[in-house]
């Protein structure tokens, strides 16, 4: 599967604010956007105009690397939620916030989408009761997911269980955690997903 494998800190620093694609590291002072909050490169201090496309762009791009999907499979997303009823925008988000690897994420089970993904991928989640180790997967309304039972003494889930209730949790999603369980209540609506991204922007640019 194919997947971004450089510097996420270059990522963050290309947006201008903190995607929290480290974990615990975006929120310490040694997160490198904090020292340098500025674009990566020879360029990145120089001042760019902000064009129409380049907005458009940059909330694309944004998206992208919040949910760690490239852009093939991004613009298939895109192509998908506007086959749907009701706004793109919206329906695009509601996509992303169905993957596998972002539910786990959102359940406080991994620290970033991207220690989540590795979650999944190396077995560790079980969906209805089923492996499931794709992580971009979709849950629907009313499905379970849970740790794998040899999986639960593993560090990071035991953290997991210690942490629990520090983050919140969506109202679409409801965690058991001295179980390492949850249950998906719906497809989440817009106004609950905190995802910092103007989607309108996005379709604005794939409708060029």
């Amino acid at each position: 599967m194919a997947r971004y494998t450089g510097a996420d800190c270059r990522m963050c620093r290309r947006e201008k604010m903190k995607l929290f694609l480290k974990g615990s590291k975006c929120e310490s002072p040694k997160c490198p956007i904090e020292i340098r909050p500025y674009p990566p490169g020879e360029h990145g201090r120089g001042r760019s105009k902000d064009s129409e496309y380049l907005l458009q762009l940059r909330e694309k791009q944004k998206a992208r690397r919040i949910y760690g999907v490239l852009e093939k499979q991004f613009r298939g997303y895109y192509e998908e939620a506007n086959r749907k009823t009701g706004k793109t925008g919206e329906v695009l988000l509601q996509i992303l916030e169905s993957r596998l690897d972002n539910v786990v994420y959102r359940a406080g089970w991994a620290e970033s989408r991207d220690m989540a993904r590795q979650l999944v991928k190396h077995g560790h989640i079980r969906v209805n009761g089923r492996k499931v180790d794709i992580p971009s997967y979709r849950v629907s309304a009313n499905d379970i997911l849970e740790v794998a039972e040899k999986s639960r003494r593993m560090v990071p889930f035991e953290i997991a269980q210690a942490r629990a209730g520090e983050r919140p949790v969506p109202p679409w999603l409801e965690v058991i955690g001295g179980q390492l369980r949850a249950v998906v209540h719906s497809v989440p609506a817009r106004q609950v997903i905190d995802t910092p991204v103007q989607e309108q922007l996005i379709v604005e640019l794939y409708s060029k």
